[in-house]
């Protein structure tokens, strides 16, 4: 239903926002009291996690008193969760970074001076051009999370280096791109994942915690598919919050979630559940699948997984009885054990022998967008060498990080000397964070451009203050749900003390050093005027309503006239993929034992908080009262074992002795027997983060190891062991 301007405002007003600001001083203005000041509603889109929901921000006397979802923007429709509702908590918050600042002590000590942003960038200009003097321009890396990394991306580009690295895709996405690229052509999602499960009729999850990671638009699906009857499988060693709506929850033994798959895989082809007509039509290496899957019956797949066969074969059954109105949901987080671009390949593969890709409840189709591209006037220098950040990995879509760090270590195949960091806590992203720090030791450079004074942050020789979300301009946005549309950031308020935002910094630094004829903007948003024009979008009218949908773009199932397209070499399903057999890997999935926990150890396993996103949230005031601290998770069978109570301090040792914090326990029949489990993101070393400074479990410390997929190069984290011990 179209929506008007003047329905738009009064959603704006009375749009329901939940309950995590409702103590917020701010709100309890009578109306009377708002009545004399100046208010407005000011859209833009939110940035507390990735999803990128709309919102409208209430302003008073130019100071942000309430965020609410946009009813406008398909990944909000209305509504924020905790997160997006505490963003004005990230705003003012009094721990943030004022001024830029120069380290006066040595690294890590936390002891900086006050500079102007003249200063820093001299500092900077100086520091790079001794490094591209002697060791080259491609000596110097980026590590970038979020909107800021494309501006930063364009300097380092200018200064012509090609060693651009994102944490979200070897610790994250990647492997799940890669795998269903290897598959479809491209992957199962744009920011959001393209799951129908509104319309679902069963739906199975591989460890994808939702309600735990409040991905707004997604959850608001998940809730609607249940609510109209969908069934729910859940495989998971703990009994999450998507376990408790589950019809059948499978606590698989961690480590053998390919091994499920690959039985799946044999049951629905062996009991003929797969969707002939539509294999025929668009998919290729049926037969040699076929027979590569034989070895892996149900019995196997019972004996490897630790689950009863009949559980096994019903769940798979279930999502046989109703395909292709169901989905094996390709999944967020997917670095776990060292092989998961094959077992991304196997979900890619079980959802095409249902017939899922491109129809109702299942994966649904791009929206069709052809939106014109600016011309880009001046070409960037050509990188002397090329890209370090992808190793020697056949694959590879993204650039590794522990690729770079790995080289800023040994110097192969040549040395990184200078790093630049955005909106990323490295300390927290990569594992075996002990060679993160060795890895510092060897730059003549480290810059963090960031909010917030993070662990990462007070390791700089530089830090540059940037703006939050609500006090900046970013490039429009091109959202993809089933409908495409275009969405606006800008300034709600203006910036907070001596602050810049990434843009305005990647500008003046290019500026600085002699790169200027790069930037082809003044301002950001004469940039997004030119874009809007060129797409004939009319910008007074984005900025007013904050999201304006792209007509004709909702495509999202395959009819007589919409037909899918596949970008593999054979342009189809490619169940058997030729890419790998050319690279001499399986172009079938094949299973691979994995080592499993020691006598006494149990294997570290890790998820998130619906109100936190990782360790970004964790000084928000707000976000803080509802959850300040992790605890173990733990068996209540282990737990009689080694005499620890529900609620006792303990704390966890690492295969290297590395000893971590003392948290509470939580006993729990919720979980297996041989793991553990925390949320991520806790135990800030950074003592200017007052608020998490020091609560709770850094996973992250307890991660020493970490196995690198041969395929895309992305770093499996769940191979890491721990002893728990009650504190004496």
């Amino acid at each position: 239903m179209a929506i008007s301007r003047r329905n738009f405002l009064k959603c704006a007003a009375f749009t329901a926002g939940g309950a995590v600001l409702a103590d917020n001083p701010f709100v309890k203005a009578t109306a009377a009291a708002a009545m004399k000041k100046e208010v407005k509603h000011v859209p833009s889109y939110c940035e507390m996690c990735f999803w990128r929901c709309g919102l409208i921000a209430r302003v008073e006397d130019g100071r942000v008193v309430k965020l609410d979802g946009n009813p406008l923007h398909p990944q909000s429709r209305g509504r924020l969760c905790a997160k997006g509702n505490a963003g004005m908590g990230l705003l003012y918050d009094k721990d943030r970074l004022k001024t830029p600042l120069i380290r006066t002590g040595e690294r890590g000590d936390g002891k900086y001076r006050k500079a102007s942003w003249n200063e820093a960038y001299a500092y900077i200009a100086e520091k790079l051009n001794g490094v591209k003097k002697k060791y080259g321009p491609e000596s110097v890396a980026l590590f970038s999370h979020g909107s800021g990394g494309q501006y930063m991306g364009n300097f380092l580009e200018a200064f012509g280096s090609p060693n651009h690295s994102h944490p979200s895709y070897a610790q994250c996405v990647g492997a799940r791109e890669v795998a269903f690229t290897l598959t479809y052509g491209q992957g199962p999602a744009s920011t959001a994942e393209r799951v129908d499960m509104a319309n679902s009729r069963v739906i199975a999850l591989f460890g994808s915690h939702l309600g735990e990671n409040m991905h707004n638009s997604h959850n608001q699906d998940f809730v609607d598919g249940l609510g109209n009857g969908a069934k729910l499988i859940v495989v998971d060693p703990r009994y999450s919050t998507a376990a408790g709506k589950a019809s059948i929850w499978l606590p698989i033994k961690p480590g053998t979630d390919l091994a499920l798959i690959l039985g799946w895989i044999n049951i629905v082809i062996q009991e003929k559940w797969y969707d002939r007509d539509y294999l025929e039509k668009y998919a290729t290496g049926f037969e040699q699948l076929k027979e590569a899957v034989k070895e892996y019956t149900p019995e196997w797949a019972a004996r490897e997984t630790d689950l009863p066969k009949g559980d096994i074969v019903e769940a798979i059954r279930e999502l046989g009885r109703y395909k292709p109105n169901v989905v094996v949901h390709p999944g967020r987080h997917y670095s776990w054990y060292g092989d998961d671009t094959q077992r991304g390949r196997g979900l890619a593969i079980l959802n095409a022998l249902l017939g899922t890709w491109g129809r109702k409840g299942g994966l649904w189709l791009p929206p069709k967008v052809n939106l014109v591209k600016m011309k880009q006037t001046l070409k960037y220098p050509k990188p002397r060498r090329e890209s370090l950040a992808f190793g020697d990995y056949p694959e590879a879509a993204g650039g590794i990080t522990t690729e770079v760090r790995r080289a800023t270590i040994d110097g192969s195949p040549y040395p990184i000397k200078a790093w630049f960091v955005i909106g990323t806590n490295l300390m927290k992203t990569l594992p075996a964070p002990e060679k993160t720090k060795e890895a510092v030791k060897n730059l003549d450079l480290l810059v963090n451009i960031d909010l917030m004074p993070t662990d990462m942050v007070m390791m700089s020789d530089v830090i540059l203050p940037t703006t939050s979300y609500l006090e900046r301009h970013d490039a429009l946005a091109i959202v993809t749900q089933k409908n495409a549309g275009i969405a606006i950031r800008q300034p709600v308020v203006n910036p907070w003390k001596n602050v810049k935002p990434a843009w305005l910094i990647a500008k003046e630094l290019c500026d600085k050093m002699g790169l200027g004829k790069y930037v082809a903007y003044n301002t950001l948003e004469e940039q997004m005027r030119q874009q809007a024009k060129l797409w004939k979008i009319d910008y007074n009218e984005l900025v007013k309503t904050g999201y304006i949908p792209v007509a004709d773009s909702y495509h999202p199932y395959i009819t007589e006239k919409n037909q899918p397209e596949f970008a593999t070499d054979s342009k189809k399903i490619e169940l058997y993929s030729s890419t790998l057999d050319n690279d001499n890997m399986d172009p079938v999935p094949k299973f691979t034992r994995h080592k499993e926990p020691p006598a006494g150890t149990f294997r570290l396993i890790y998820g998130r908080s619906p109100v936190h996103t990782f360790s970004r949230t964790m000084n928000n005031k707000w976000l803080w009262q509802l959850k300040n601290e992790n605890e173990v998770w733990l068996s209540a069978t282990v737990a009689r074992r080694l005499g620890i109570d529900n609620g006792e301090k303990v704390f966890l040792v690492n295969e290297k002795g590395v000893r971590s914090n003392v948290v509470k326990a939580k006993v729990t029949e919720r979980i297996r027997e041989d793991c553990v489990y925390v949320i991520h993101g806790f135990g800030s070393t950074s003592k200017r983060m007052t608020m998490t400074y020091g609560r709770g479990i850094d996973d992250t410390q307890m991660m020493s190891h970490y196995a690198t997929d041969p395929i895309s190069g992305t770093n499996g984290l769940r191979v890491n062991f721990v002893k728990i011990v009650k504190e004496s």
